[in-house]
């Protein structure tokens, strides 16, 4: 042990004491604490509920350590955290860096979004040229979103190993690849395999985005962060068929050349991984610095708290898989919203699969021209993005009387825009109405959505706090099954029913869902009360506000 090397400038601990080492000369901008001084609660408050809002100080006894030493006033760990203003903390990035970290993640996501409909406008090429029908094709689709549902459950703990940053490598590799899988394929049982890996890896730029975007601004700043999140989410689905359609009509391209042009985007994208994405997860930049002050000194006291407090990768996984669905069938907040978002989402991926059948059944539209219908899922979104701003002045200002329910100012109005978005959708499948008729409701559909969606993330987060990832989770599993659902079974809905009562049809269930926002609103406090987790997220708030 080289302690001679351990140059701090505060005295030595003694049994007892809370004393603070301040940073060491030879690691500036961190600081030291002894295990007496942290007051935090555990750093992974998913495996276990604490009995009261602030957790027991663990001595040093409970926290593991791998020093041997005789004395056992050195048998303490030196706990390391960022000291005010540090720039390697991931919140005191400079603007610039955040926003451009914010705008590459929101493109992953917006890669990972376009997938899953651009795929659907090579279905006429691929189907003659695979020897495929149009629903084994479909079948892709679906797939696509199962792995986007379930494989979130497995990988969502391996940030807490490894950061996050591999993980978008990982990530833009694996689809990447799965491209090159598609483009070669010769038959479609290639492709559906391929297409359910790499809904599994792009699955990550949906679920990782928001932590990163937490990782780096404070709540208050995260308003229009989130906002381009869910702008990628659900407006970059409608950005890939704008030119996947055009190049399905070019009979020297058509469907393979749609996933080569996505995988030259995703190859640009992995280029700019490591220029401009760094490691946003405290936890493990303070990891590495431990380790750095460790191999600097000789002293293994120095310590990350994650290090002695974080579970093994088996736990967190299994924590990972089990209790979103824990909180789907115990929380009424976390039920309701989730089975809100999962039809909604559903629907949303059954106009994926019908825009086509619908404009070249009814209005002749080539395959180009359909593609260009799906500028309505952009203009939705803009049309989100910009009355967010209203919702975002609404939650601050009604934020001390109302709570969280102050996020769902908006989300009572998509509860309407919804329905009324189906309804025109629906009654406007004739010859005799304009088609712009039906641009309009998918629209209106597609800006309630987009509503839904944000209202979804920053409401369960207000209401859950660091069960926030878990609840999450739970609507996520929701909404991306019903999404694999709904496609395998649109067209034989709308040969059995009929476009104009097969939309009615999901316009009456959305009716049937519409209080669910306003009971919330209204009711949300009391229900909240009645739940375990969300009555400690509160208590812990109230603390907080008292201090």
């Amino acid at each position: 042990m080289k302690d001679s090397e351990n140059n701090t400038t505060a005295a030595s601990l003694s049994p007892g004491t809370s004393t603070i080492f301040v940073e060491p000369e030879f690691e500036k901008g961190v600081v030291v604490k002894s295990a007496q001084e942290i007051e935090e609660p555990n750093l992974d408050p998913r495996l276990g509920l604490p009995n009261t809002p602030s957790s027991k100080k663990l001595n040093a006894k409970q926290r593991p350590t791998e020093v041997e030493v005789n004395d056992s006033e050195q048998n303490e760990p030196l706990y390391i955290e960022f000291g005010q203003g540090d720039p390697r903390n991931p919140v005191n990035f400079l603007p610039s860096k955040k926003w451009a970290i914010t705008v590459l993640a929101c493109f992953s996501t917006l890669l990972a979004s376009s997938n899953a409909s651009t795929y659907n406008l090579g279905f006429d090429s691929m189907s003659v040229e695979l020897n495929c029908t149009e629903f084994q094709a479909t079948i892709g689709l679906s797939l696509y979103a199962l792995g986007f549902g379930i494989v979130p459950l497995v990988t969502a703990s391996f940030s807490e190993e490894i950061g996050r940053q591999p993980l978008y490598y990982i990530s833009a590799t694996g689809v990447l690849l799965m491209y090159i899988a598609i483009a070669l394929a010769h038959n479609i049982q290639t492709v559906l395999i391929a297409r359910f890996i790499q809904g599994a890896f792009g699955s990550t730029w949906a679920t990782m985005v928001g932590g990163t975007i937490a990782d780096i601004w404070q709540s208050h700043e995260r308003g229009l962060p989130m906002s381009l999140f869910a702008v990628a989410a659900v407006g970059g689905t409608g950005l890939g068929p704008i030119y996947a359609g055009w190049i399905e009509m070019d009979s020297r391209l058509q469907w393979r050349w749609i996933q080569w042009i996505q995988m030259i985007i995703t190859g640009f994208y992995l280029i700019l991984v490591p220029i401009i994405m760094k490691e946003t997860r405290s936890s493990i930049i303070l990891i590495r610095i431990a380790k750095r002050m460790r191999k600097k000194t000789g002293n293994p006291r120095y310590r990350a708290r994650i290090e002695d407090e974080r579970a093994k990768l088996g736990t967190l996984i299994w924590v990972s898989c089990t209790r979103p669905i824990h909180l789907l069938t115990t929380e009424p907040v976390v039920a309701s919203f989730s089975i809100w978002i999962g039809f909604v989402w559903g629907v949303f991926f059954c106009m994926i699969e019908s825009i086509g059948s619908v404009f070249q059944t009814i209005h002749k539209f080539n395959t180009g021209q359909v593609g260009t219908v799906f500028v309505t899922f952009v203009i939705g979104s803009i049309l989100g993005f910009s009355t967010n701003f209203f919702q975002e002045r609404l939650y601050r200002k009604n934020y001390p009387t109302r709570g969280p329910e102050a996020r769902l100012y908006l989300a009572c109005c998509a509860a309407i825009l919804i329905p009324c978005g189906m309804f025109i959708y629906a009654w406007s499948t004739f010859p005799h109405v304009p088609w712009i008729a039906l641009t309009v409701g998918i629209t209106i559909f597609i800006y309630g959505t987009f509503i839904i969606y944000l209202a979804v993330f920053t409401y369960l987060a207000d209401c859950y706090g660091p069960f926030a990832s878990s609840a999450l989770a739970g609507q996520s599993l929701c909404r991306n099954l019903a999404a694999a659902a709904f496609p395998l079974f649109t067209q034989q809905m709308y040969a059995k029913l009929s476009y104009k009562w097969a939309n009615t049809l999901f316009g009456c269930i959305a009716c049937i869902l519409m209080p669910i926002p306003f009971i919330l609103f209204f009711y949300g406090p009391r229900i909240r009360s009645r739940s375990k987790l969300s009555r400690v997220v509160m208590q812990s708030l109230e603390e907080l506000h008292k201090k």
